[in-house]
């Protein structure tokens, strides 16, 4: 019944709206650290949430991967008003040669998950070598797979050659030569996103790499300088689904308190665009919840009523520890807000946590998701019916060592007695 009430008073919003959406995030970060700065903080979690959007052509929903396709980047120093949402990916990587390009326009991607390098033996190897044209050969074997891996990924024709293993000194010669850049030892994860991003495939084995594994979604291949480090940026990507979101802040700390917090609102982001519903905040759902819920055990009878008015009880606690936190009177505030909800239209007012009286949520603009407070619901009330069942469990237990304990004791008392009645 509470779940269906939620239902019914859940407004439905239009996630292409983005000003709906920034206004159920905002009401997220109003408690946080950087409140400060919501609007900056807000934009950067709806462009980068939004930015990762897919649709499952299998099932027809939307997919929003945000812990692998949209990564936070800190960078320290700076103003956290330099913070962006790039339109594509960035990672903390520079190229292998200093002949290298740096800055390529409209690049051509080959990702790679092998090595541009001789393949060492899996096992201990010893070689005996009796004449200098011996070592010469292993050299010049050794080199001509390199070469011959080089001549494939030269063949397909790429500006940028991105690798997850190692890439030998030998290999960056040749590819350098033929003006290609190569990063290697890239993390798996940032690899997948560079592959959302542009469209590329990842290659496990060159041989069998084809003009389709090619990324071409890229408007810009540039390698940046940025404090003592190198950066390097894959941007103009506007068809890609995979984002990294620069943060820039004074230290290390408040950088790590400002990824927390964009996190929050990222999840917030969402959890809206999957079911876009929300509810007021404030106390006001948990007040009309308890209200209705109390309503509803009047007419019943039984065993059934008593739960009713527990989860009713229950549920009034949100608003109580609302108006206690804001330093009003708890039990006027309460009572007061118990009488409007009984009234007609009264579902809309709740406990303004700043001034600690009673207000009308739409015009504070609290706004919760749908989804979170079902949840909530109901891991409250399951977690409620486990811990009464193992009381029951440990209940039966105890009564059985009783009953166990009862003739023993019996037998005790009729043998104690036996001896007394022979004397």
């Amino acid at each position: 019944d509470a779940l269906q009430l939620i239902e019914d008073i859940a407004t439905p919003i239009d996630t292409n709206n983005r000003t709906l959406v920034e206004e159920v995030v905002r009401s997220c970060l109003g408690t946080k650290v950087n409140s400060n700065e919501d609007t900056l903080m807000v934009k950067l979690a709806v462009d980068a949430t939004m930015r990762v959007v897919r649709d499952n052509k299998v099932s027809g929903q939307k997919e929003i991967d945000i812990k692998r396709y949209a990564k936070l980047e800190k960078i320290p120093g700076g103003s956290f008003d330099d913070s962006e949402v790039l339109d594509g990916v960035m990672f903390n990587k520079d190229h292998i040669h200093p002949k290298m390009r740096r800055r390529i326009e409209k690049p051509r991607i080959l990702l790679l998950d092998t090595a541009l390098e001789y393949k060492k033996g899996e096992t201990t190897i010893n070689v005996e070598i009796t004449q200098n044209t011996d070592w010469e050969a292993l050299l010049k074997q050794e080199e001509d797979f390199i070469r011959t891996v080089c001549k494939q990924v030269i063949a397909l024709k790429p500006d940028v050659v991105i690798t997850e293993k190692g890439a030998s000194d030998l290999a960056a010669h040749f590819l350098s030569k033929a003006n290609i850049t190569c990063i290697r030892r890239l993390r798996k994860t940032d690899n997948n996103r560079i592959a959302r991003a542009t469209g590329a495939s990842i290659v496990s084995q060159i041989e069998t790499a084809t003009e389709a594994d090619i990324g071409t979604g890229a408007g810009l291949f540039e390698i940046k300088k940025i404090g003592d480090e190198y950066f390097t940026f894959i941007t103009g990507c506007p068809t890609g689904s995979a984002c990294s979101v620069i943060l820039r802040g004074a230290s290390k700390d408040t950088l790590n308190e400002i990824e927390r917090n964009l996190h929050d609102a990222m999840c917030v982001a969402r959890n809206i665009l999957l079911e876009p519903r929300v509810v007021l905040g404030a106390g006001a759902l948990e007040m009309h919840l308890a209200t209705k819920m109390m309503e509803k055990a009047k007419s019943l009878t039984g065993v059934i009523q008593p739960s009713y008015q527990a989860v009713a009880m229950a549920l009034e606690i949100i608003p109580r520890i609302l108006a206690s936190n804001a330093g009003g009177n708890v039990i006027r505030l309460v009572t007061e807000l118990r009488a409007r909800h009984n009234t007609k239209g009264g579902e809309v007012f709740g406990i303004d946590g700043i001034k600690g009286e009673i207000a009308n949520i739409n015009d504070l603009k609290i706004i919760d998701t749908a989804a979170v407070k079902i949840q909530a619901l109901k891991t409250a009330i399951e977690a409620a019916c486990m811990i009464l069942r193992v009381d029951d469990v440990v209940s039966g237990t105890k009564m059985k060592e009783r009953e166990s304990k009862k003739p023993a004791a019996n037998n005790d008392d009729a043998g104690d007695a036996g001896p007394v009645q022979e004397q």
